[in-house]
């Protein structure tokens, strides 16, 4: 910031869900954990102490807890779907009211409140301060129905990300989200454990989470987190490091997911595989079956999602005879320690956003063939020559990833 512009402030007098963190009366674990900082109300911000955007239960005491009066507030407006649940309006306090998708209103202090259609029930509002900082503020559930926004990036931008991140990446895809915005997730429902794992999986998109009562100054810099370029996911069988893998990238346009597996015509298992995989990827990205990863690391483009390098190796192996002993021993070692050392050289090199995905073999039982204890031990070393050159790495054990790096 410059000169007199002194930003706008947001105080996020609830950070949760419509029905809180934890929801009454649920017995999750995730509920279980969501005490102290990690509890939230249902989502409502206060703007320069004029305009309050929610009126959830509560709100005042949650104004007075964070160190404001809402006595100069002098506009509500609901985002919620249907105008959400109805709400006692505290003393003082104008109406609630809603504004009509594109219309925009002036308020007296100078802010302008522009309506933004979603793609589901309720509505989305754009917040110009004087000074020209922007925000965008999104009801949980809802992402942007158009593909236009304002030209620039908004300063700030609260969303549901966890239950709609493809929000934040249709927000990217059309620069209204850039790597200077500060993102934070509001919205929080039991989806995700509360702490640690919320932290991690918006870090991997580069939003954070804000206790309730934090306060905001739109337009300063914020220590907005940085998205690794390079990650790998490892993990067994049905593990969920697939699944973990699609997740970090979910909040990103025009993905490109390499798959190194091929087709496998006339193997229905494999097909229905590759069916369920493609089925909860999101609709904008694009696949490519291919085993040739490297031009593909030293071309510019979109993130990268590569699933999976074991099967990589594979290919590889076929390539040189690992196979046959006489083939191995007589080059073929060589020539995929050359191929190995060629995709290692070319992640090390990369300017993309790649998110690699591998199988952690060396823990299970050895192998009974030489073929196969040969690809068990190549897999291993591959594993640790990319992890090497990844600021992330994950191990996935029953759904839950542990961080190795990063």
């Amino acid at each position: 910031m410059t000169g007199e512009n002194r930003g706008v402030d947001v105080t996020l007098l609830g950070t949760g869900a419509p029905a809180g963190l934890p929801r009454p009366d649920c017995p999750c674990a995730a509920c279980a954990a969501a005490q102290g900082t990690d509890a939230r109300a249902a989502t409502a911000l206060l703007v320069d102490g004029a305009l309050l955007l929610d009126l959830t239960p509560g709100v005042a005491f949650a104004a007075a807890r964070a160190g404001h009066s809402l006595g100069g507030v002098g506009q509500v407006l609901l985002s919620h779907p249907h105008d959400g649940p109805a709400v006692e309006v505290p003393a003082g306090l104008p109406h609630p009211g809603r504004v009509p998708d594109g219309r925009e209103l002036a308020l007296l202090t100078g802010h302008r409140v522009r309506a933004v259609a979603l793609d589901a029930p309720g509505t989305g509002y754009a917040v110009t301060g004087p000074d020209g900082e922007r925000l965008l503020y999104l009801p949980p559930g809802g992402a942007p129905a158009g593909t236009k926004e304002p030209a620039g990036a908004y300063d700030l931008v609260l969303a549901d990300l966890v239950g709609r991140p493809d929000a934040l990446a249709k927000l990217r895809a059309v620069g209204a989200a850039g790597p200077t915005t500060d993102v934070v997730a509001v919205h929080l429902d039991h989806d995700v454990p509360p702490g640690p794992e919320l932290r991690r999986r918006l870090a991997a998109a580069g939003a954070r989470a804000v206790p309730d009562g934090t306060r905001l100054t739109v337009g300063s810099y914020e220590d907005v987190p940085d998205v690794p370029r390079r990650t790998l996911v490892l993990g067994g069988a049905r593990s969920g490091k697939s699944v973990e893998a699609e997740r970090r990238l979910e909040s990103f346009p025009d993905v490109l997911y390499v798959a190194t597996g091929g087709t496998r015509g006339g193997d229905g298992e494999w097909a229905a595989r590759v069916s369920a995989h493609r089925e909860r990827r999101p609709g904008s990205w694009r696949t490519a079956e291919t085993c040739d990863l490297v031009p593909l690391l030293a071309a510019d483009g979109p993130p990268l999602l590569i699933d999976c390098l074991s099967l990589w190796l594979t290919d590889a192996m076929d390539a040189v005879g690992a196979w046959d002993d006489a083939e191995w021993a007589g080059g073929g070692e060589r020539a995929l320690r050359r191929r190995t050392r060629e995709l290692t050289d070319a992640v090390r090199a990369t300017r993309r956003t790649v998110v690699a995905v591998s199988n952690e073999v060396g823990s299970g039982i050895v192998p009974a063939t030489a073929s196969g204890r040969r690809y068990r031990d190549e897999l291993g070393r591959l594993n640790a020559a990319f992890a090497a050159e990844c600021e992330h790495v994950l191990l996935v054990v029953a759904g839950q990833a542990l961080v190795l790096r990063g």
